[in-house]
């Protein structure tokens, strides 16, 4: 971990979470002997109503105010400033997906070399860059919308079916590697860019979300590791499914907790702000029985919507023969008792490739495994975002021998 030498012991971090209904800041610094993060110092901003729109920032100059209140506040818990940050990105035209590919070495008995790995990554890349820019292309209707790779990070090693961290000087025929990548528009990785620029932050790595929070318990290195996680932001639901310890991809669709706010302004006839204090409560278990009766049904007939978002994306892994029979829910949105209550329901799954009725359980603060609260303050599942992004910065490193050091280089080539 070349970014956390002894030099740089005492370098502290800031972990960005911009999401649609809040901005969560966290300061952490790197005990470099236990490779973990610190959690010194936290903060959060409510958006306003104008500031997001479904994962993506639609007011550069309000997001830039309301991040500038949620580092103060985590600065001030610390004591001290940090500028080296990751910030997370989400939205529903942000896709991920891990390529694979099957590459037949014309001598086996040469040891694999870096000029080698350069070029077997090279094919990986470009091609799935090819299928985002495609697949985004439909979507949005503009033949030559402008996308960029966002991250890129390497799930699965095999040679000659023999699985391996790293290839370089291994001999063998058959190279199979799978890397998982992350695209998105310009307009929405160039927001973020603008962000971090007039924060005066030095931009480490921008990150999907779905993937940080899909690496961040600790197990998942283990290829026994299966799980679907499912984080409900303000904006958007992002999904990602780990298979054996690699991730095989993720979505990201338009439903969040807005949307269930949206809905009780309505029927109660209230302002947003009231309904959202209301749905809060309602959450909390804190309303009387009659409101709770009204407030319960309008948000079980959106969370039935919301499930069917759910069905539909994880239909689109259909590389999957098997999908893992355990949900793993965070996001200030997964407290709403009525989203555990439709993922338990019968029947919903029996459509889908799951061997059996998957189990429901919320990540806690606790399970990620690199980063300790030294806080106090970090109880909640709408915490897990920030703190598996900063985790997500612990894996960074500056080795360009190592395979994810000559990814990183294909990376920042594929970026300018």
């Amino acid at each position: 971990m070349a970014i956390f030498s002894k030099k740089n012991k005492e370098r502290y971090f800031l972990s960005l979470d911009i999401g649609t209904e809040f901005v969560k800041c966290l300061i952490f610094r790197v005990d470099e002997k236990e490779g973990k993060g610190l959690i010194i110092g936290t903060g959060k901003q409510r958006q306003k109503l104008g500031d997001m729109q479904s994962g993506g920032v639609t007011d550069i100059g309000g997001v830039v105010d309301n991040c500038e209140r949620a580092i103060s506040r985590a600065e001030k818990m610390a004591g001290i400033s940090a500028t080296d940050c990751i910030i997370g990105i989400a939205g529903e035209l942000v896709k991920g997906t891990t390529t694979t590919v099957n590459y037949e070495r014309l001598s086996p008995k040469e040891k694999i070399d870096n000029a080698e790995l350069n070029n077997i990554l090279n094919k990986v890349q470009y091609q799935a860059f090819e299928q985002a820019r495609k697949q985004l292309a439909w979507e949005t209707g503009y033949k030559e919308i402008e996308v960029k790779l966002v991250n890129a990070a390497v799930v699965d090693v095999r040679v000659d079916g023999y699985h391996v961290t790293n290839p370089i000087g291994f001999q063998g025929k058959d190279v199979q590697v799978g890397i998982y990548n992350a695209f998105a528009p310009l307009v929405h990785l160039g927001a973020l860019q603008t962000i971090a620029s007039e924060l005066g932050l030095n931009l480490i790595s921008v990150a999907a979300e779905p993937y940080a929070v899909a690496r961040c318990m600790g197990d998942e290195e283990s290829t026994e590791f299966s799980a679907i996680f499912i984080d409900i932001g303000g904006g958007t639901s992002d999904i990602a499914v780990v298979r054996n310890g690699g991730v095989e991809g993720t979505k990201m669709f338009a439903l969040g907790g807005r949307t269930f706010t949206k809905r009780l302004a309505q029927v109660l006839n209230t302002s947003f702000s009231k309904a959202e204090e209301m749905k809060v409560a309602h959450s909390a278990d804190e309303l009387e029985e009659k409101e709770e009766k009204i407030i319960r049904n309008a948000i079980l007939q959106d969370a039935e919507v919301w499930l069917s978002g759910i069905e539909l994306s994880l239909q689109e892994f259909d590389k999957v023969d098997i999908l893992p029979s355990r949900i793993l829910l965070c996001g200030g949105g997964s407290q709403l008792p009525e989203i555990k209550e439709v993922l338990e329901s019968p029947g919903w799954w029996k459509s889908l490739p799951f061997a059996k009725k998957p189990k429901i359980k919320f990540i806690e603060p606790s399970d990620v495994a690199n980063m300790l609260d030294n806080t106090n303050m970090l109880k909640s599942v709408q915490d897990i975002t920030p703190m598996a992004l900063g985790n997500l910065l612990l894996d960074y490193s500056e080795d360009e021998e190592s395979i994810s050091g000559v990814l990183r280089k294909i990376v920042k080539v594929m970026q300018v």
